[in-house]
């Protein structure tokens, strides 16, 4: 039951796998968004989804199985990590296309089965990296444009989430920015140099991570779950620009024309008002309604967790060398 491009006449019939934080949030926004119609919501905790669909207006059902039998043009899975892998090709194998949520899977090779298996199903697949849909990373990309990239630093900090349990700092956050970082560069990341610390968690809570492309950019995210307030920032410095992006005030601000006397000049950079998440399922069900490559592919979801898990304790920097084979 393929749905590579469904009527222009009738929205898209679309369901969501975990309505948590995450997926309670796709729910609300697929709901309001006219060419979606959402169907209904699967959760095993089946208080929420009843809270979650009496809210919408939509069904509930306890799990993906239901779901996938009301026969569902496109699907997002927001259930927890490990279960990414099953779930995503249950919803692929029913023929439906599927936005699963980042990371694409637990590990890079699961997420390689996810990326084939939808291609031989013939289904569209998308990564919800939903950063790459903040106004703010958009204006940074377009400062840097045509620009000679030197150096790209990113900042993602914050408390401790009571939610995580089952991954450490890398896999919830860095995992964004080594996303950003390869989309920033237009290149893959060749060297990993990794430090990492489990201060007062089970798992890694304090993250410093370097990178090389294979353009030259040297990159760094500094990720941690001990710092009491919020921080998201990207820096990028250019041969003749600096460029500074704080994606929670989503203010953008440009330093450049430097003169020898030290002196330089500053400007604000536009910035459109959009809910991220709503630009993310927009261009996802533009993508399963033409049949048109999705902006965020599960290749490059495949890289990402790729060079996530090389830098965690264990696995080495060897995975970085793969990443020729994720290219996106």
């Amino acid at each position: 039951m393929a749905h590579p491009a469904a009527p222009e006449a009738r929205p898209l019939r679309v369901g969501v796998i975990g309505v948590g934080i995450m997926g309670s949030n796709h729910a609300r926004v697929l709901s309001a968004l006219p060419e979606a119609e959402l169907v209904a919501v699967a959760d095993p905790d089946h208080a929420q989804a009843e809270r979650v669909a009496q809210f919408l207006g939509c069904d509930a059902v306890p799990d993906h199985h239901a779901l996938l039998a009301l026969g569902l043009d496109a699907v997002v899975v927001a259930a927890p990590t490990h279960l990414h892998h099953s779930v995503a090709l249950d919803v692929i194998a029913a023929g439906s296309s599927v936005l699963v949520e980042k990371p694409i899977a637990s590990t890079a090779d699961e997420g390689r089965e996810i990326v084939a298996a939808a291609k031989a199903r013939g289904v569209t697949l998308m990564v919800g990296h939903v950063e790459r849909f903040n106004p703010a990373v958009r204006a940074v990309k377009e400062a840097i444009k045509g620009e000679q990239l030197l150096s790209v630093a990113i900042t993602r900090v914050g408390p401790f989430p009571p939610r995580m349990s089952n991954v450490g700092v890398v896999i919830d956050l860095a995992v964004h920015d080594i996303d950003l970082i390869r989309w920033l560069t237009d290149s893959d990341i060749v060297e990993v140099q990794p430090q990492t610390s489990a201060a007062i968690a089970e798992r890694e809570d304090i993250a410093l991570l370097q990178f090389r492309t294979a353009s030259g950019v040297l990159a760094h995210i500094n990720t941690n779950w001990l710092t009491p307030f919020k921080a998201r920032t990207v820096h990028v410095a250019t041969a003749r620009k600096y460029v500074i992006g704080d994606l929670i005030t989503r203010q953008v601000t440009e330093h450049f024309d430097y003169r020898p006397d030290g002196s330089y000049s500053t400007r604000h950079m536009p910035v459109a008002y959009a809910e991220p998440l709503r630009s993310e399922l927009q261009n996802f069900l533009s993508a399963v309604r033409s049949g048109q490559t999705p902006e965020v592919t599960g290749e490059q979801g495949v890289a990402s967790i790729d060079i996530a898990m090389s830098c965690l304790p264990g696995h080495g920097a060897a995975a970085a060398s793969r990443q020729s084979r994720a290219n996106g």
